[in-house]
């Protein structure tokens, strides 16, 4: 199974609530879920996230929120390797197998189809674990 992974939180300090700001007609983190949608390469795409109005939009837009981030890995000093390394174990926790996980990020409104295709190409063909 392939897996997509946005991680979203809330507590942006830089701009405030930037993954729910709209831009170009719809809410930030919407551009990267309506891509992975888009390329029909996902049987399941996840927000992780610390953040209920974050998991809303998340959902509305056609992702899973099937948990919430712990608010230890929601802050400033958190890589993100840590925080995909939380939602691959608790996606595994529901019963999930697996293969391929790909992390795409919640702000990138000009993100495009052929991106994510290309990503997966890489990962697949590559050493990487994500």
């Amino acid at each position: 199974m392939k897996i997509a992974i946005i991680p979203a939180r809330g507590g942006s300090k830089r701009i405030p609530h930037k993954n729910t700001r709209e831009f170009a007609g719809k809410p930030m983190i919407a551009h990267a879920i309506t891509a992975a949608i888009q390329s029909g390469l996902f049987e399941h795409i996840v927000v992780t996230t610390d953040d209920e109005e974050i998991s809303s939009i998340a959902r509305e837009w056609g992702a899973e929120t099937p948990f919430a981030r712990p608010e230890k890995l929601a802050d400033d000093h958190t890589p993100t390797g840590l925080v995909i390394a939380h939602a691959i174990t608790a996606c595994k926790a529901l019963g999930w197998n697996i293969d391929y996980v790909c992390c795409i990020y919640p702000g990138v409104p000009f993100i495009q189809v052929n991106d994510i295709k290309c990503a997966l190409e890489l990962l697949q063909t590559s050493r990487v674990d994500y």
